[in-house]
């Protein structure tokens, strides 16, 4: 598949050269840069609150010392999207030295640092770069964390020596700030390649998507084709009968002129009734073969956009009795009934006529469900054929299924003699298919 050009490894570890989260649109930069600001005002007030509860006593830095590491703990967060891996160095580095400098803060520096630590694992494509810096800093920060217990260790009186606890007050006071590290940095490590994970299946699923829509594309054009070739093989077998005879009574004009101007009068007459069809299934059926595909029509049940019956293109609706028999005999009550006074057709609108009634029987026996009765109905008009079929919905769900290709071949030869279809699910339960064939 073409379009899928991006490649993946793994799930946690992905690793892809030809697709990338980044850059993001203005939209998420101007949201980095107001959560950003909202950092930077929470860190005002708790360095103020810190700063005012004697955090570092005499130690405390200078006020225009916090105010510049206040800015310089927020500003890596109005660019994690911009320079990801940029802003996770210097957001380590402003955390350290918040604490190095002694900057009265305790509690927002570690969503600073977590925010940035998190966005290297979501949004940034090369894998490698991204795993190795987030190993430096979080390397860095854990080296930085041992040194500071070594130095503690060093001095007896920072914590009270109980001999009779079952763990001595420096040991679990170590152990406790290493376990709130790894439970940080691993909650940070994960979350941002779970992230990464979830936008890398988005990834796919939105190329598979393209490419089922494309195949769907290709589908319809190829099933129009094949019943655009079936139409215009049905073309030839009308209106090559009416050609065909007006050679023959032309030819007996012609030998019967001189001698019986009657009996020519009369072939003539038939040659030019035949003349007049020929002609008007020419109109009917030309203009939908040679117009372009400004529409797809919809998909039906068939797989291959084809009749179920291969039945000869002069069907008309003299057989539709024979569906309905087809349809008793299967084990499906059809009832069958003509509304109005029966008369002739045109050879294409009965040839469409008995397809209709012909594929909607046979998806009435497919997917109404086992039993499930049907009707089917053909109204005479005086300026149309209507032909209806409808079931009782027995199959509950199998509508659903119908939606193939089949309809494809039923729309298409109603345009073909410029009626009107109607297929779908009906109010009340089970499925119609009513088509209005012009005769006039």
């Amino acid at each position: 598949m073409p379009a899928r050009r991006a490649r993946y490894r793994g799930r946690m570890g992905a690793t892809t050269q030809e697709w990338s989260r980044l850059p993001v649109g203005r939209s998420a930069i101007r949201h980095d840069v107001l959560l950003a600001a909202v950092l930077a005002a929470g860190l005002a007030v708790t360095v103020t609150l810190y700063g005012a509860s004697g955090t570092y006593g005499d130690q405390q830095a200078p006020w225009w010392v916090s105010a510049l590491m206040i800015v310089a703990n927020a500003v890596p967060v109005a660019f994690r999207r911009v320079v990801p891996m940029t802003a996770l160095v210097a957001a380590a580095l402003a955390f350290s030295g918040t604490a190095l400098l002694h900057v009265p803060e305790l509690l927002l520096v570690n969503f600073t640092l977590f925010i940035p630590l998190y966005t290297v694992g979501a949004w940034c494509s090369d894998r490698v770069r991204a795993e190795a810096v987030r190993w430096v800093v979080i390397g860095g920060m854990f080296a930085w964390l041992f040194l500071a217990l070594a130095f503690g260790w060093a001095v007896p009186s920072v914590l009270p020596n109980d001999d009779g606890a079952l763990i001595p007050p420096v040991i679990a006071y170590s152990l406790l700030n290493v376990l709130i590290n790894v439970i940080y940095f691993g909650a940070a490590w994960y979350a941002g390649n779970r992230a990464w994970a979830a936008a890398v299946s988005r990834r796919e699923l939105d190329l598979r998507t393209t490419e089922l829509a494309a195949e769907r594309e290709r589908s319809a054009a190829q099933a129009v084709t094949i019943e655009r070739v079936r139409i215009a093989r049905e073309l030839h077998d009308v209106v090559a009968h009416h050609v065909a005879l007006m050679g023959v009574q032309a030819g007996a004009a012609r030998r019967v002129l001189d001698r019986d101007q009657e009996q020519a009068s009369v072939s003539l007459g038939v040659v030019e009734e035949n003349a007049r069809t020929a002609v008007a299934e020419l109109r009917r059926m030309l203009g939908t073969l040679r117009a372009d595909d400004t529409a797809r029509p919809d998909r039906g049940a068939d797989g291959d956009g084809t009749a179920s019956v291969d039945a000869p293109s002069t069907e008309g609706t003299a057989r539709i009795v024979e569906v309905v028999e087809a349809a008793r005999s299967a084990g499906h009550p059809t009832r069958y009934s003509v509304v109005g006074d029966e008369r002739p057709v045109p050879p294409t609108v009965g040839a469409v006529a008995f397809r209709i009634v012909q594929e909607a029987v046979t998806n009435v026996l497919k997917h109404a469900g086992a039993g499930a009765a049907a009707d089917v109905r053909v109204r005479y008009l005086p300026e149309a054929l209507e032909v209806e079929v409808t079931d009782d919905g027995r199959g509950n769900g199998g509508h659903a299924a119908r939606c193939g290709l089949g309809q494809v071949g039923m729309r298409e030869r109603v345009a073909a003699v410029g009626g009107t279809i109607e297929i779908g699910p009906r109010a009340r339960g089970g499925y119609l298919v009513r088509a209005w064939l012009p005769t006039d």
